[in-house]
């Protein structure tokens, strides 16, 4: 007697088809809610999607029974196959979900799934009143393989995002399983002890109803809320494409070194026509070739895990249609679909480039003007009195011994201004050695000694009595002490004391206080001591303390000044400390 290869009323099971694909839909739509971050959420959308998988294949089990010949099990064992059936399902679905097992997920969560399959098919048949159990091994594992080929595809189909990747992985799982189904009904022959009676046959039927029921309730509350968190994600999703697509700062997506996305914002600097002719592409196609190494160390960072600087770095870049780009980018690394993806936000500072050259020029341009100006000023006054003294000196007029004095002391004016202007123009080549900056200091107060006695000034000299090494051109430091001393004498009209004290400060810095006893800078004039040409002083020029400043600064030290009405005011500069190596000591 030959069996027929379909098993069943077509009808139903063209209805049983239908609920294991709906099932298998509803499954499909309820992981990939799934969110890589979330914990608590992403357990329940498994567990109800495993839920779901299992009673559709209950479902279909049941339904494809009642339209063959084939007896029909039905007492709460089904209950614990059933259950065993979600969980395997549900394993397989957590391993479908593990993002770091992008080789092996597809096999082990189809194999898990077909496992499950089967064994509900299987186990569902038996029951205490089996008498005869007859297995086809051959027709058994085609039953698996058939279910395991499915699961793959679909999930295959699902992971890759093809065009309606749901409905076809929907399908691939509601047609597999019900091939599973019909060969397993050829593979296991069994034979009961008891038939089945009308009583008990209302029994299951009463018993069906209720399962039925209970999974179409459940299925259909499932699907709902599928579709209402789906609805809600399709809003987040459409409200974050809105904030992407309508930034005014490029955002791409980079992955192996090519764009994968990137928005208006980023086409239109670019000047590309359309997405298609970026994307694709290497990014260092349209990258200036001395960032290449910067971008690569990047990316590298991105893919060892590296969490992204909040800092932006500066690159640049040429449009398609050659336009020279001056960029800010920041970074974050991310993964999709098992993939690591860089996203990188571009801002385009190409106009502030040139709003910042253009100030940068304004600004020397001012200062050139100042310089100049007060250049001119300095200069014109004793230019001016040579121009007299010379008109004199050619009409035969006056006393031409003192005109040649007065003449003298104003080229040595002139002659000074220009020597302090040289110092303050392009660096010089000098030779740094290690001072004891306590033999200058001592050196300068030696020099200004009569000065001071002139002015009725008393100069006090303190000093550590340890050698306070510094390195630095001697003369230079020299001349920054002379200048700060010669203020301090100047500044008390009716003499006082200069108090000189030398220390080391916490073994890193020479300070030097140099405190005078003179009227005191009112603080807006304070602020403006080391600018060029500004000066308290009726006869200066404002270049002495400016060459000061810079001199202090060529040493890496630093200068500041404290100035009280009525009291004094104080000038505290800072050397680093550097102690003198000791010479070695040869044998003799």
């Amino acid at each position: 007697m030959a069996y027929p290869i379909i098993i069943g009323n077509p009808y139903y099971l063209v209805l049983s088809i239908i609920i294991m694909c709906f099932a298998s839909y509803t499954m499909l739509n309820m992981i990939e809610q799934l969110q890589p971050r979330e914990r608590t959420y992403g357990f329940n959308w498994i567990i109800g999607g495993a839920s779901v998988f299992g009673l559709g294949l209950w479902t279909m089990h049941v339904v494809s029974l009642l339209a063959s010949d084939y007896r029909m099990v039905m007492d709460w064992g089904m209950l614990v196959v059933l259950v065993v059936c979600a969980v395997i399902v549900y394993a397989g679905l957590v391993i479908l979900k593990k993002q770091k097992l992008s080789r092996g997920r597809y096999l082990f969560s189809a194999l898990l799934m077909a496992l499950g399959a089967t064994m509900l098919q299987y186990m569902s048949m038996l029951s205490d009143s089996v008498i005869k159990l007859e297995m086809n091994w051959l027709l058994c594992w085609l039953s698996f393989g058939v279910s395991f080929a499915g699961a793959y595809l679909a999930f295959y189909w699902l992971e890759a995002k093809t065009s309606r990747y749901k409905f076809k992985s929907s399908l691939s799982l509601g047609f597999s399983n019900m091939a599973m189904h019909q060969i397993g009904m050829h593979a296991l022959k069994v034979e009961y002890n008891d038939i089945l009676s009308t009583d008990l046959l209302n029994d299951y039927l009463l018993m069906i109803a209720f399962l039925l029921g209970m999974s179409t309730i459940i299925i259909l509350s499932f699907s709902l809320t599928t579709w209402l968190a789906a609805s809600k994600y399709s809003q987040i999703n459409e409200r974050y494409k809105l904030l992407v697509e309508n930034s005014m700062d490029t955002i791409a997506l980079i992955s192996d070194g090519k764009w994968e996305f990137m928005n208006r914002a980023g086409q239109r600097m670019f000047e590309v026509q359309s997405e298609k002719d970026i994307i694709g592409t290497s990014v260092y196609n349209l990258l200036d070739d001395k960032y290449h190494v910067q971008m690569a160390a990047l990316l590298a960072a991105g893919q060892a895990g590296e969490d992204a600087s909040t800092n932006p770095v500066e690159l640049q870049w040429m449009s398609v249609q050659g336009t020279l780009l001056h960029t800010e980018m920041v970074r974050a690394s991310s993964t999709f679909s098992g993939k690591q993806i860089e996203q990188v936000i571009i801002r385009d500072i190409s106009e502030r480039k040139k709003n910042e050259e253009l100030l940068i020029n304004s600004e020397k341009l001012y200062v050139a003007g100042q310089l100049a100006a007060g250049i001119a000023h300095e200069i014109r006054n004793p230019l001016t009195s040579l121009k007299g003294f010379l008109q004199l000196l050619s009409s035969g007029r006056g006393n031409m011994g003192n005109f040649y004095d007065i003449m003298k002391s104003e080229l040595v004016r002139i002659e000074s201004i220009v020597s302090e202007l040289l110092m303050l123009s392009k660096p010089q080549i000098y030779e740094y050695v290690h001072k004891d900056s306590r033999q200058i200091m001592a050196d300068t107060v030696n020099l200004l000694e009569t000065q001071a006695i002139l002015h009725n000034v008393i100069i006090e000299f303190h000093a550590d009595y340890r050698p306070l090494w510094v390195v630095g051109v001697e003369n230079q430091l020299k001349q920054v002490f002379i200048n700060v001393l010669k203020n301090a004498i100047e500044a008390m009209q009716s003499g006082g004391v200069v108090t000189i004290d030398m220390t080391l400060h916490e073994e890193r810095n020479v300070l030097i206080r140099i405190k005078d006893e003179g009227s005191g800078i009112p603080k807006e004039q304070l602020s403006k001591i080391g600018q060029p040409f500004y000066t308290t002083k009726d006869k200066g020029t404002g270049l002495g303390l400016m060459v000061t400043y810079k001199i202090i600064d060529n040493h890496q030290g630093q200068i500041t000044a404290e100035s009280e009405i009525g009291v004094g005011t104080t000038f505290m500069i800072k050397l680093p400390y550097k102690e003198q190596p000791i010479a070695p000591v040869h044998a003799q």
